[in-house]
């Protein structure tokens, strides 16, 4: 299968790229359903501690479940980003390609937490750095393990999980009955 081309790898970038920076600097404009309350990420917080949500949380999911979420949203871009520059025309790009996919991956994601300081738009955390850097990483060795020939595969889904990102934000607030919320710290069960 050949290769797309890098304009269409790069339009499959911008797209989940846009994606990235609605989720992560945008939570307070829109909501999907009843995922975030959108007031809650107006705010300026930043933690330097690596890994302090282990000791601070009340249980083990939920940092699991974040730190598992950071490294995973990075690994198409890094899959996507591997490509792009396996693509390229400039061949100085081609060399190297898993490094310069870890650093850029790490600079976007370093970008992305200390604009969400600056403009108040949620939760700067070293973690964030760490994990998004290594999704990063692994999405450009899983590209470079599968090759050329799976190019078109990621940017296809990549093109679809931007629509459906869309289609989600369109629905919005829609999507979930708020009469049928559970505050999980005070509910009462019944068998």
């Amino acid at each position: 299968m050949k290769a797309p081309s890098a304009p269409v790898i790069s339009i499959a970038l911008v797209a989940y790229s846009a994606v990235m920076v609605s989720l992560t600097m945008l939570k307070s404009f829109f909501v999907i359903g009843l995922l975030w309350v959108p007031e809650a990420h107006r705010n300026r917080s930043v933690s330097f501690v690596p890994f302090n949500d282990f000791s601070e949380s009340a249980s083990w999911f939920s940092p699991l479940f974040g730190y598992g979420g950071n490294f995973a949203f990075f690994v198409p871009f890094g899959v996507l980003l591997y490509a792009l520059l396996k693509t390229a025309r400039t061949r100085s790009w081609h060399k190297n390609a898993v490094l310069k996919t870890t650093v850029f991956g790490a600079a976007f994601s370093l970008l992305i937490e200390v604009s969400q300081y600056v403009f108040m738009l949620g939760y700067s955390d070293i973690d964030d750095i760490i994990l998004n850097t290594l999704g990063a990483a692994a999405g450009a060795v899983i590209a470079k393990i599968f090759g050329v020939r799976f190019f078109k595969v990621w940017v296809w889904l990549a093109l679809i999980l931007a629509v459906v990102f869309v289609v989600l934000v369109a629905l919005g607030p829609r999507l979930g009955d708020p009469e049928k919320v559970v505050d999980l710290g005070s509910a009462q069960y019944s068998a």
